[in-house]
């Protein structure tokens, strides 16, 4: 038997110290705003084509892609012993820096302008949802007719077993996705490519979002959308920020602080009460379609975002708003752009072409999914920013989605987050339907 240590490649990078890679990130993020601030010459007339969002994302991931940086990594020592390292960056950013940045950004939010987005925008997001159900079972038929062995298998290790996971990931989350997995039982040793087709498809797709938003009035032009709601909303908070602004003081930014960061840990104590409550709950329900519909309610993720978010709404109420003027959503932007980094690290770009045969499934899918979300907003004459976060509110989930919607303003960021966690509720039961399909399609 050939040893494991011969099989196995060394992928450690350059740097594994999660100080210097975190130091390695923020040059970047400071490299991308400085040149953005840039007037004139070659980087102005970059920036209007390329947003600095999609830099942010793009860069660390080609640290990634040369070996700089890593997500996760197996070193092989001399003697043959095998270690495996990651690095703890997006946790910290994901669980940390993600719900104060929400916090901070809704302060100043007008949940009246925010419900009077009007109804386009939940029409946005069943669609995407729509579009991810049918978008695996069309995938399969259309693949199966020029390479049947990519959608085959059996028993355990059939293939549409395996994208059930994604199902759950891209209408749900990482507990949607989980959930999938115990249903449908796919072989776990084959679970890390459906893992990895999910990273590579879905990042693709938000990579293409971000640059969608540097090109949105010509794509709302197009799609002869109303954007005067958002317009709306837009012009209430930054009019509001204008006449409250000021200069912070250090008692301004440690209040600030104190906000962000005690309502994070607020959110993380209740988390972990709820989470392992409704955990048990879930448990002993009897009917097996119905436990896995709300296998969500276990995740301390999901807690966590809903409670700093309603929180943050609640903030919004009083006077905490008027921190606004402190630059309570500039800091939440700072730690979105870490987010978004640290996101971006976890894609290695030359990976793309290994599993081609999953990865084009994965592309026909979300492609499905794109092109009805664009034929209904043509339809209905929705903003593209209906379409972005419908979509990256099933996809990407609360991670994602408000980092697609503050680039709009950060005032937007809420609109990602009040979807994005709907989207876990739908999640299970949009991704049995669609793993249902899937079968019928892969045994045709």
């Amino acid at each position: 038997m050939q040893d494991k240590a011969e099989i196995i490649l060394d992928t450690t990078p350059l740097f594994t110290n999660d100080t210097i890679v975190f130091g390695i990130l923020m040059i970047a993020l400071g490299f991308i705003f400085y040149t953005e601030s840039k007037s004139s010459g070659f980087w102005y007339k970059f920036y209007k084509i390329v947003p600095g969002l999609f830099v942010a994302y793009m860069l660390p991931a080609l640290f990634t892609t040369i070996g700089l940086i890593a997500p996760e990594w197996t070193t092989v020592k001399e003697n043959g012993e095998l270690m495996e390292g990651s690095t703890n960056l997006y946790f910290v950013a994901s669980r940390y820096l993600l719900p104060a940045a929400l916090v901070l950004m809704t302060l100043s939010i007008d949940l009246k302008a925010v419900f009077n987005l009007g109804w386009k925008a939940l029409v946005m997001f069943f669609t995407g949802t729509i579009g991810i159900i049918i978008g695996g079972p069309i995938a399969i038929l259309l693949i199966s007719t020029f390479s049947p062995e990519t959608v085959g298998g059996v028993g355990p290790d059939a293939v549409w077993r395996g994208l059930s996971t994604l199902a759950g990931s891209w209408i749900g989350g990482g507990a949607n996705q989980t959930a999938m997995l115990e249903v449908y039982g796919y072989n776990q040793k084959l679970y890390g490519g459906m893992v990895f087709v999910d990273i590579v498809v879905a990042n693709i797709w938000m990579a293409i979002l971000l640059i969608g938003i540097g090109k949105r009035k010509k794509i709302n032009k197009w799609l002869k959308a109303d954007t005067a709601a958002i317009e709306s909303l837009k012009e209430k908070v930054s009019t509001f920020s204008e006449k409250i602004k000021r200069n912070p003081s250090l008692t301004d930014l440690m209040i600030l602080g104190a906000i962000a960061f005690g309502t994070v840990s607020i959110s993380h104590l209740c988390a972990s009460y709820l989470a392992p409550f409704f955990n048990n709950f879930v448990a002993d329900i009897e009917n097996l379609t119905y436990r896995n519909i709300f296998t969500f309610l276990g995740s301390k993720f999901f807690w966590m975002i809903s409670i700093s978010t309603l929180i943050a709404i609640l903030l919004s109420f009083t006077k905490a708003k008027t921190y606004e003027g402190a630059g309570a959503s500039k800091f939440g932007s700072v730690f979105i752009y870490i987010l978004v980094a640290t996101i971006g690290m976890k894609m290695d770009l030359s990976l793309i072409l290994d599993n081609t045969g999953l990865i084009l499934i994965g592309i026909v899918w979300m492609s499905v999914h794109a092109g009805l979300l664009i034929l209904i907003a043509k339809i209905i004459k929705a903003p593209y920013f209906f379409l972005a976060v419908g979509s990256q509110a099933n996809v990407g989930g609360a991670a994602s989605a408000p980092i697609v919607a503050s680039a709009f303003h950060p005032s937007l960021a809420t609109v990602g987050v009040l979807l994005a966690v709907f989207g876990y509720a739908v999640g299970t039961l949009g991704a049995i339907i669609c793993t249902i399909l899937m079968q019928l399609a892969a045994v045709s």
